[in-house]
């Protein structure tokens, strides 16, 4: 049900004022509208997703020597460095980029991939917009009317 506001209004002046103050009290309404909307998507982008997921602990660190983040990184970087970048090599080529990404694999854990995420996404940094003027629709009293 609409709420109905009744008003006090006697002369044409009064009229105007409250228009402004309505579209004033519009815009304060609109903006927090949007700013209230943009802070609830801003939970579910991939950053924020993966610095609330991607913690050591989710990534099952027991201790120094059992990493499975790590020995996950060390099986999947080869296939994947294989299969992309180094598809139309020979056999040497891919053995030896291989043997280089299980190292460098083995050697990654949660932590270094969050802060590889975090620059990577830091170069990607949110744009400046520039802010467009509002144009009113004044749905008002005309100009040539009788009241004017």
């Amino acid at each position: 049900m609409k709420k109905i506001r009744k008003y006090n209004i006697n002369n044409l002046d009064e009229l105007h004022a409250m228009v402004c103050s309505l579209k004033l009290e519009s815009d304060l309404q609109a903006e927090a509208l949007v700013n209230d909307g943009k802070t609830y998507l801003k939970q579910f982008t991939v950053g924020n997703l993966i610095k609330k997921y991607a913690t050591p602990s989710s990534f099952l660190k027991v201790d120094d020597k059992l990493n499975i983040s790590s020995s996950i990184m060390s099986l999947v970087l080869p296939l994947i460095m294989n299969n992309t970048v180094f598809r139309g090599s020979g056999f040497i080529t891919k053995a030896l980029v291989g043997l280089a990404s299980g190292k460098v694999g083995k050697t990654l854990d949660a932590e270094h991939l969050s802060a590889i995420f975090n620059s990577v996404k830091s170069w990607f940094g949110p744009k400046k917009k520039k802010d467009k003027p509002v144009g009113y629709v004044d749905y008002g009293i005309p100009p040539d009317s009788e009241t004017y």
